[in-house]
């Protein structure tokens, strides 16, 4: 884990996070929020879909780009405070997706950060995209 307060970042600035996404990671994430979607749990229903299999819930892939705020940059005592997220290819099971997020612009009076984040799949396809305000620890 690091820890950047607001005068230690820099535009440009940036961090991943990398993980295989598994059916328990994707049949948990069903039970935690309550969306059992057949395009998420049902391997007939999905199969059928434009998709021809069952796929990640987007906010699964998602919740990496927050990983990424709380344990990497800028850390651990980080708030989330706002996101803007595009879905534009699904995260199927097994796929590792990559969610970099990268310093967009400092607002140092206000102790806020705009993030660029890009969520990609193991062959470079942009899967999320978007842009977050956070604001760093203190110290």
């Amino acid at each position: 884990m690091t820890k950047f307060t607001i005068d230690q970042l820099t535009a440009g600035q940036a961090a991943s996070f990398t993980k295989t996404i598994s059916e328990a990671d994707v049949y948990m994430f069903a039970g935690i929020t309550g969306d059992l979607n057949p395009a998420h749990v049902n391997e007939i229903a999905a199969k059928n879909s434009m998709f021809k299999g069952r796929i990640a819930h987007g906010m699964l892939g998602a919740s990496l780009i927050s990983t990424v705020f709380g344990m990497y940059m800028p850390g651990p005592g980080t708030i989330y405070m706002k996101q803007d997220l595009k879905f534009t290819a699904p995260v199927y099971f097994g796929d590792t997706i990559t969610a970099t997020c990268t310093v967009k612009d400092i607002i140092t009076d206000k102790n806020r950060v705009t993030m660029e984040c890009v969520v990609t799949n193991q062959d470079g396809v942009q899967v999320i995209t978007g842009e977050a305000m956070v604001m760093p620890p203190k110290a």
